[in-house]
């Protein structure tokens, strides 16, 4: 498939980069610095530009059959909802439905996730901040038209490379003992590519 990947140059868009090509399919991916992409390959375009702008980013998504947003870093970073948004935007106007954003924090679905609480002591107003960002970076995708699914993975508990990972269970199980790994992750968000299961929905990798 045609993938337009936004955060390629983070810890889980480097592994999203490498699976998507041993895969088979053709890559798309902004950046402010073409020189941090993992690996150069004839099936990795890369565009030079900022996420912020919308004409860099409708360059990566024009013509594209599906759009990841990968945990980004940075002030501008696809990890800001305004990002996101932006994206949003370039894929209404060139007509890309589906839509694979990782959230912005691996907080589950309830802000009394106790492991969410004990994150929130302890990076105090730094993470309150995160968190509202996170919000509204779901907010956007939710007011959308596009089929989207959120992958909402632990940020803070990532596991060893051969860490496994569950699916699908409900708020009543937390998980926080959960370790999932940046591998796990990527792979989830490549198989979305095809799946229905999660369209419209979080799916269920959490903390």
């Amino acid at each position: 498939m045609r993938i337009a990947l936004f955060g390629a140059t983070g810890t889980i868009g480097r592994q999203v980069v490498t699976q998507a090509l041993a895969a088979g399919h053709e890559v798309t991916a902004l950046t402010r610095d073409a020189a941090n992409m993992p690996v150069t390959h004839e099936r990795l375009h890369v565009v030079v530009g900022d996420v912020l702008d919308p004409a860099a980013v409708e360059q990566v998504v024009l013509g594209q059959e599906a759009v990841i947003v990968a945990l980004g870093a940075g002030r501008k970073g696809v990890v800001r909802a305004e990002g996101t948004r932006v994206i949003i935007e370039a894929m209404q106007r060139t007509g890309v439905k589906r839509l694979i954003c990782q959230s912005t924090l691996g907080v589950g679905d309830s802000k009394g996730n106790l492991n969410f609480l004990w994150k929130y002591v302890f990076f105090g107003m730094l993470l309150r901040q995160a968190f509202a960002d996170h919000v509204r970076q779901e907010q956007y995708v939710q007011a959308s038209n596009l089929d989207w699914i959120i992958v909402r993975p632990s940020a803070f508990t990532d596991g060893p490379a051969t860490g496994a990972y569950r699916r699908g269970f409900g708020p009543s199980e937390p998980g926080l003992s959960l370790k999932i790994s940046r591998a796990d992750i990527a792979a989830f968000l490549l198989e979305q590519l095809t799946d229905d299961t999660y369209v419209r929905r979080t799916p269920g990798i959490s903390n």
